[in-house]
């Protein structure tokens, strides 16, 4: 795979001589967490400033991950930068790459994702934790936003995966909220028609508690492009509370 480098960030990254795989993987910063050592490498993330432009790049060696079409490992960034290309070719809210690349030097197989970062933005984690100080119509906006973005997403035929308040990010706009999703490793094809979306769906709600069933059921009804109070909406609550009472008991 040749790297790859968005035509949009190509001249500030050149500006700061940082335009080339060897050049960013060289860069000494500062890691916003502990390197994830979990499969026998490591993975690392850093937060990069550029002339006021905020960057997140992820670095990882050896960090490998396996499935049915490569048996023999390759590096989750990987499969996350496709993903990533693939949202932007269908049209969904998400977060952009900036530079995608990876080597095999001596053994060791490196890879490294540069982001744009999401600065202005908040995730959905952050705004439920205020919550109860957001006024209906904010709480309406959110919801809406949340809705939309999950029907767009499954309505191409994809299945996030870990469809997470904190990895829905979200932004005030003039009449509402604009949404869009990180975190796109595990994101797969919706092969199991309403089965995948509730699958899909189930974990945000289980993860939202300040939701009254009044709210989630504006959620629904984004999603579903049906009123509150249809038989569609209340059909879309029940299997998303079996599926939440099942996941629960386990």
């Amino acid at each position: 795979m040749s790297d790859f480098l968005a035509a949009a960030d190509r001249a500030l990254l050149e500006r700061n001589g940082l335009a080339t795989f060897d050049a960013l993987w060289a860069k000494q910063l500062d890691a916003v967490d502990e390197p994830n050592t979990s499969r026998g490498g490591w993975s690392s993330v850093f937060r990069l400033e550029l002339e006021g432009q905020g960057y997140y790049l992820k670095r990882q060696s050896n960090y490998l991950t396996r499935s049915l079409h490569r048996p023999f490992g390759e590096p989750s960034f990987s499969r996350e930068f496709r993903n990533i290309s693939r949202y932007r070719a269908l049209g969904i809210p998400a977060l952009q790459a900036a530079f995608y690349g990876e080597r095999k030097v001596a053994g060791e197989y490196r890879a490294m994702l540069l982001t744009r970062a999401l600065d202005g933005w908040n995730d959905l984690e952050s705004l439920l934790e205020q919550w109860s100080s957001l006024s209906d119509v904010q709480h309406r906006a959110i919801l809406r936003a949340c809705g939309e973005l999950a029907r767009r997403l499954h309505g191409v035929g994809q299945v996030h995966g870990c469809f997470y308040p904190k990895h829905i990010f979200l932004q005030a706009t003039g009449d509402g909220y604009a949404a869009q999703l990180i975190d796109l490793e595990k994101t797969r094809p919706l092969l199991f028609g309403w089965r995948d979306r509730v699958k899909d769906l189930e974990p945000l709600l289980r993860r939202s508690p300040q939701w009254s069933e009044v709210q989630v059921r504006q959620l629904l009804a984004a999603y579903l492009e049906q009123p509150e109070d249809s038989a569609l909406v209340s059909t879309w609550l029940q299997r998303l509370t079996a599926r939440r009472s099942h996941k629960e008991k386990r």
